[in-house]
């Protein structure tokens, strides 16, 4: 499918210092994975449950923090609706959950100190993209 091509080229593209996105998946907002890659881990339906009411109700996550694969993420400044953002619980990456029409765009990169921002933008210009494109 193209939706596994496209996650795979943008696994191979830079965002920035060297640094990679680590994994990333095209979840369906019912919690099925439409594509992934091969290292993304294993989400479990109430995680995804989780995202997607956070989404609906902004901040309903901030008392529990964000949950992917079993590994934990603080939820930082997002942008309500659309954009989650995460950093992790001493696991040293962070997470960018954007929202689209078919449902959402996890990715996982490491933690930069100074600036997470490139993984952001990769992310979210994914998310755009495939908005854009009616998915």
């Amino acid at each position: 499918m193209w939706l596994q091509s496209f996650l795979e080229e943008q696994l191979r593209s830079e965002i920035g210092d060297g640094l990679f996105l680590n994994s990333i998946a095209i979840v369906g907002q019912d919690g099925s994975v439409l594509a992934q890659t091969i290292n993304f881990p294993n989400l479990k339906p109430n995680e995804v449950t989780s995202m997607m009411n956070e989404f609906d109700n902004p901040g309903s996550l901030a008392p529990t923090g964000l949950h992917i694969g079993g590994s934990s993420y603080f939820v930082i400044r997002g942008e309500a609706g659309a954009v989650i953002r995460g950093t992790g619980k001493n696991i040293g990456h962070n997470v960018t959950i954007k929202k689209t029409t078919l449902g959402l765009i996890i990715g996982i990169y490491e933690a930069v100190i100074n600036s997470p921002a490139p993984g952001n933008m990769v992310v979210e210009e994914m998310g755009d993209y495939l908005i854009q494109q009616g998915l």
